[in-house]
């Protein structure tokens, strides 16, 4: 079948292990579903197994994409949760300690078909596309919890999104001004900032600048490059949510101004099968389409990358079959 994998990790050039071609057919075990994909969007965590991080060198070659919607061999439309769990867990599927996702052991959504447990399937909502649908498990999912179980975010309440253009930043504004939220964000360039206003941001700021007061909550995914920012944009008893370092993970703890303000620091890992449904009824009850800023047929999936890598997204880049 048509795939799209990483051959070998390579840390300082990670797209040098990018391959496009054939891939065996795979097989289909007992209690698990093949997935004819329609539509997988690129996420970061493609450049990082690229990259060799989360993923075991006996494992390439790896197939990439964490998510993607698509159809069962009966027909049954469907979007992917990439979150695979050890058999016999139970209860919040991000915390059980052996989890993987799509592409660190199993082959990922970047094909002409994958195969998953029959519990990583849920209904595609009619009303989103194959594309729109492709964006929900990752990025989306991320983005729902963050906003709504970690941070626990109220109608009425500020947050600040560090970013405006990323899969992450980009659902994090739409979800939050839908729920109520005043919403600010930052950007690096004013095409960027644009899209922020135009997805519903209330405001708007370059990289770094001081906000006219202080927000309720912060959502990080950029790391090292915005910490210290993040950090003094809090109230007293404000929460930073961090779900990604695209910038750096080693950034000043700054402690004392964690502990005097009595900061929460909460760190935020994709989402439940459950709460995916939850965003999916959410989606349909405020009719938002997620943000797609690129769709590229899959034997052009290198131009993804490419632009991904460089930062030039306005929104999820999606491949489609």
């Amino acid at each position: 079948m048509f795939a799209v994998y990483a051959s070998a990790a390579n840390p300082n050039d990670p797209t040098a292990g990018l391959l496009i071609g054939e891939r065996p057919e795979p097989s289909v075990p007992d209690g698990w579903v093949r997935v004819h994909v329609k539509a997988a969007s690129l996420n970061m965590h493609d450049l990082w197994t690229l990259r060799g991080v989360g993923i075991k060198a006996d494992a390439f070659p790896m197939i990439l994409g964490c998510d993607g919607a698509g159809v069962l061999d009966d027909g049954t439309e469907v979007v992917i949760h990439p979150v695979i769990n050890a058999p016999g867990w139970r209860g919040d599927e991000t915390l059980d300690p052996k989890r993987t996702l799509l592409t660190e052991r199993h082959q990922g959504t970047f094909a002409d078909s994958v195969v998953v447990p029959e519990g990583n399937v849920v209904a595609k909502p009619t009303e989103l596309s194959f594309v729109e649908s492709a964006a929900l498990g990752t990025a989306w999912l991320t983005a729902y919890r963050m906003l709504f179980v970690q941070a626990q975010v109220r109608p009425g309440q500020t947050v600040l999104v560090q970013g405006s253009s990323g899969g992450v930043a980009t659902a994090l504004i739409q979800l939050a001004s839908a729920a109520g939220v005043r919403v600010w964000s930052t950007g690096r360039t004013e095409e960027k900032r644009a899209l922020a206003t135009t997805l519903g941001a209330h405001a708007t700021f370059e990289a770094g600048t001081r906000l006219p007061e202080r927000v309720d909550a912060v959502f990080e995914t950029v790391g090292k490059a915005t910490w210290s920012h993040s950090l003094k944009s809090l109230r007293p008893g404000g929460a930073l949510v961090v779900s990604g370092t695209t910038t750096g993970a080693d950034p000043s703890a700054d402690l004392q101004r964690v502990f005097f303000l009595q900061l929460r620091v909460l760190g935020s890992t994709m989402g439940t099968r459950q709460e995916l449904i939850d965003l999916i009824s959410f989606l349909r009850l405020h009719d938002i389409r997620p943000q797609i800023g690129l769709t590229l047929p899959l034997p052009e999936a290198a131009a993804g990358f490419a632009a991904m890598q460089e930062g030039n997204t306005a929104g999820k880049i999606v491949f489609t079959r």
